[in-house]
């Protein structure tokens, strides 16, 4: 079965075609990315798993175009993979936001569309992008099934107490304001994942996962279920991130604002886009570049380090205590997957938990699958790398067996 997995941002979409040899295991036929859509010198990248490159820059509309754009690639006869478009049996999406609607992936219905549509205002750079990937997947191929894999449904097994803020409750009632999380396609995966690397079955353990990148969060997932997590409303709550506060006293937001005339509109892009590493530092947002800066002395790029690592063994900690003690850790996402320095600076603050890391294994891995504890930890520590379009072709594919 092969499944062309579409991850369409405001102005960019990447995605796969994957032909699906069983239910855990997919072989990667073509991936690429559009970007710049609806900006002029739109550009396509494209790879095929013979490692053929190709590269077009155009100017591209919008969405539909650009999805046209991946089809003539997917088709050409010098870098194509398929020979028709009919050999797609399905497409997947992945859609940031299900609200309280989606609990689980889902076949793309009329009352579906409306659905996502309903909820725009909760995800409003996202949803948007991800409906109109859908409507030009309709219009391109109108008799192919396709399956929205949101990235909130794993965290709906959160219960009222977990997902509540302190807020008067008919704003909850009114407005569906409540903590809905976020990255749970890749907390499911590497849960999961991680688990079977250690010869456990996931949905009798207590797990934390830490999907550490320039978006970051954490979930606490106890028996295959998630329990809490630490992005909220929006994915600005929680760790610190690249360019996102974390967790901030509303009060301290409103003082500022004050002081500084700022609209709502300027608040917002201060909390999402001026904070984080990046405002602690005044450098950067990556986490590669503040490395380097600490190693060169410079105070501000190891504080904004010092609070990353921080935040991050708080919620260890916090997530730990929620569950009544955890089995596994784990890391994923670009820094989880490749920063050996950030793992190791957790780590060696979690002996309290029966961590005992190993250092000397840690040093240096990159990008790998690995179990980082000693023989014998009480607790144990893991690495794995995440694959988001796996999973979402995954998903649809099971929705889409039961159709044939």
């Amino acid at each position: 079965m092969k499944i062309l997995v579409l991850n369409c941002g405001s102005s960019s979409i990447k995605y796969q075609l994957l032909n699906m040899t069983n239910s855990d295991n997919a072989d990667v036929l073509a991936k690429g990315l559009v970007e710049r859509i609806g900006i002029c010198n739109g550009e396509l990248k494209h790879k095929t798993k013979d490692d053929k490159k190709y590269n077009f820059t155009t100017d591209i509309p919008d969405h539909t175009k650009g999805i046209d754009l991946i089809f003539d690639a997917l088709l050409s006869p010098d870098h194509g993979v398929i020979k028709s478009a009919e050999e797609i049996t399905a497409v997947g999406h992945r859609v940031t936001h299900g609200g309280q609607y989606f609990k689980e992936s889902a076949l793309i219905t009329k009352e579906g569309k409306e659905r996502i549509e309903e909820i725009i205002e909760l995800a409003p750079l996202h949803n948007p992008a991800n409906l109109k990937g859908i409507l030009a997947m309709e219009k391109l191929l109108p008799k192919v099934p396709q399956v929205a894999v949101f990235d909130t449904s794993f965290h709906q097994s959160m219960e009222p107490k977990a997902f509540l803020y302190g807020l008067p409750y008919e704003y909850y009632e009114k407005y569906k304001v409540r903590r809905y999380g976020f990255h749970g396609t890749s907390h499911k995966f590497v849960a999961k994942k991680a688990c079977k690397l250690v010869g456990w079955n996931w949905e009798d353990k207590k797990v934390i996962s830490c999907h550490l990148g320039n978006g970051a969060s954490v979930a606490a997932i106890k028996n295959g279920k998630s329990i809490d997590t630490s992005m909220g409303f929006t994915p600005v709550e929680g760790l610190l991130m690249g360019t996102r506060a974390g967790n901030l006293d509303l009060g301290a937001l409103l003082f500022i604002a004050e002081k500084e005339d700022l609209t709502i509109q300027d608040s917002n892009n201060m909390i999402n886009k001026r904070s984080g590493l990046l405002g602690i530092s005044g450098l950067s947002s990556d986490m590669r570049d503040l490395e380097q800066a600490a190693a060169d002395g410079n105070e501000r790029a190891k504080l904004a380090l010092d609070m990353f690592t921080y935040r991050v063994i708080h919620y260890i900690g916090a997530y730990a205590a929620a569950m009544g003690g955890v089995d596994l850790i784990l890391f994923t996402g670009g820094i989880g997957e490749n920063g050996f320095d950030v793992r190791r600076d957790v780590c060696e603050n979690l002996e309290f938990l029966g961590v005992d890391f190993d250092v000397e294994l840690n040093d240096k891995k990159r990008g790998i699958d690995l179990e980082l504890t000693k023989p014998g930890s009480k607790t144990k520590v893991v690495v794995v790398t995440t694959d988001e379009e796996l999973v979402i072709a995954q998903d649809t594919q099971k929705i889409v067996s039961g159709l044939l």
